[in-house]
């Protein structure tokens, strides 16, 4: 099969009325603003019990190492470029915010966020913080880099280095190699 040079996303959105469903590339989609996102990780930051934080990043991890493993495999994209990319872009396509991908490689990367709902939404509800809460990002760039690199998932540790929600300029996160 042909390598394909594709650093623009397709998408495919459907809206099924009957069960009031959103589809994005034939996936259910769920539309939501950052007072529920900064509800469901206040949740996750308080819920000790059960590692909260942990979880909420693993369930983001499976959901887009899938959500991108699928598109790579369907649209025959293979060159490292042009998933990162594609992965920049579904995150801002997601409502997540502004994703940019730097010194990327199987061992790692640097990840900056010059936007982000997460952390733009929590300052809004609660103002800043001392500590980062984008749990969600970081399940995003662990399993974004395992579909870019043909990794299993939980092959990276992702750590928030930088974060809007301390008063940063922009969120920086370290993802390195298990």
């Amino acid at each position: 099969m042909p390598v394909i040079q594709e650093t623009e996303l397709r998408l495919e959105r459907r809206f099924d009325p009957r069960p009031c469903r959103h589809f994005l590339n034939g996936e259910v989609y769920v539309l939501h603003c950052h007072h529920y996102a900064t509800l469901y990780s206040q949740l996750a930051d308080d819920c000790g019990m059960l590692d909260g934080r942990k979880l909420l990043a693993e369930v983001a991890e499976d959901t887009f190492f899938d959500e991108l493993g699928n598109y790579y495999d369907k649209h025959g994209v293979t060159d490292t470029a042009d998933r990162i990319a594609l992965a920049e872009q579904y995150y801002a396509v997601t409502g997540l915010g502004q994703m940019h991908v730097r010194c990327a490689g199987p061992a790692g990367a640097e990840v900056e966020l010059s936007h982000s709902h997460v952390d733009e939404g929590w300052i809004k509800k609660w103002g800043q913080r001392d500590k980062p809460v984008n749990f969600i990002t970081q399940g995003y760039i662990a399993g974004a880099l395992a579909a870019i690199f043909g990794r299993p998932r939980r092959s990276y540790v992702v750590v928030e280095t930088e974060s809007l929600v301390k008063g940063d300029e922009r969120s920086r996160f370290q993802a390195v190699s298990m």
